[in-house]
């Protein structure tokens, strides 16, 4: 038991959540279920319209219900989701279903869209890649769209929409959209830092390359696994967010606006590059994977190559050693007095002969 105890916690990140605290709870029921667990649940609180725009952080959702019917945009963005009392309050102040709640709490969900009477629910990965340990890290990140307001819930704070929030705070165009827009923006932020992180993964997959190339050692293929499983998680969270923008940008159902639809097109596109690019990697590593292999083989059969072309020379000289080892007493060399020198002056030439010959044939 201790021993199992020691390597679980040794064990890396799973791909897949633990949903124990989930076995038998009735739907709906709130329960967070994820890595990521803050100290803090922070609410930042951002309504703007064309002509001005007031942003605050505030400690209760009910601080900004009075005023999120008003004739502007509300986007109140919460960061932390260990607490379940922030989501519940928001639901009954934005009438979420239950189901939807219980989504939100649960980061374990593939980028999905769903489409309900008075907003519109979407799920989204946001990830980012730790240059020390090599590691990928995910969060989900849930959006609902309503008719003047948007909600997103974050695992943990972070700088993605940090340059949204710069465009709303010095830009006229962005406030003038309602929150379909602010959405877009939203998604396109995190789909361009999958571009940054496929560079990051990229120089690291190609100084891994070049390392097998040059030092084939042992410990190159843990690693070459290690980014294998990487490409799992990226691959979880990339391919599924391609079906929610194609969803998002060819049925009129979800986004009225054409304008809005366009733009996600554009952000369906990248999405395509970026699929390519990772299926790119996915082949580079299998290729890494291969070369390994084919180089250790190389290597052995090298090895195995010279030990038997040392066995080889060294035959015939054990043959004359053993011939002129065996007890009889009329050998007539064994009374001669130069019969020793000539002995081993003929293992010398036979040797020697022996190397020339491989040597001509390029087998050394």
């Amino acid at each position: 038991m201790i021993m199992s105890k020691v390597n679980a916690s040794k064990r890396k990140p799973g791909l897949i959540k633990k949903r124990g605290k989930k076995v038998g709870a009735a739907p709906g029921t709130l329960v967070h279920i994820g890595d990521i667990s803050n100290a803090l649940t922070e609410i930042h609180y951002i309504r703007y319209d064309r002509d001005a725009i007031h942003e605050q952080e505030i400690a209760d959702v009910q601080q900004c219900a009075h005023e999120i019917n008003a004739q502007q945009t509300g986007w109140i963005n919460i960061d932390g989701l260990h607490n379940p009392e922030v989501v519940r309050s928001l639901g009954e102040r934005f009438s979420i279903h239950p189901l939807v709640q219980e989504d939100i709490l649960n980061t374990d969900h593939r980028p999905k869209i769903e489409v309900h009477d008075d907003y519109l629910y979407i799920v989204i990965k946001v990830l980012s890649f730790n240059e020390t340990s090599q590691r990928l890290q995910a969060e989900q990140v849930s959006l609902i769209v309503g008719d003047n307001y948007l909600l997103t819930f974050c695992e943990q704070p972070g700088s993605v929409f940090d340059g949204v929030r710069a465009r709303i705070r010095s830009g006229r165009k962005i406030r003038e959209l309602g929150p379909d827009y602010l959405a877009y923006a939203l998604i396109d932020a995190v789909v361009d830092n999958y571009f940054l992180l496929l560079e990051q993964l990229g120089d690291a997959i190609e100084d891994l390359e070049e390392e097998l190339i040059q030092r084939p050692a042992a410990n190159i293929v843990h690693r070459i696994h290690h980014f294998k499983r990487e490409m799992l998680l990226l691959r979880k969270a990339v391919w599924p967010m391609r079906e929610v923008l194609s969803s998002l940008s060819r049925d009129e159902g979800i986004i009225t606006s054409s304008d809005i639809r366009l733009y996600l097109r554009d952000v369906y596109d990248h999405s395509i590059h970026i699929i390519d690019n990772m299926e790119t990697l996915r082949e580079l590593l299998a290729g890494m994977l291969d070369l390994y292999v084919s180089s250790s083989s190389q290597r052995l059969n090298e090895t195995m190559k010279t030990l038997t072309l040392f066995a080889s020379i060294f035959m015939p000289l054990t043959f004359i050693a053993g011939v002129y080892g065996m007890n009889f007493d009329y050998m007539p060399e064994l009374h001669w007095r130069w019969g020793y020198p000539m002995i081993m002056l003929a293992m010398a030439g036979c040797g020697a002969g022996l190397l020339y010959y491989f040597r001509r044939q390029h087998w050394l």
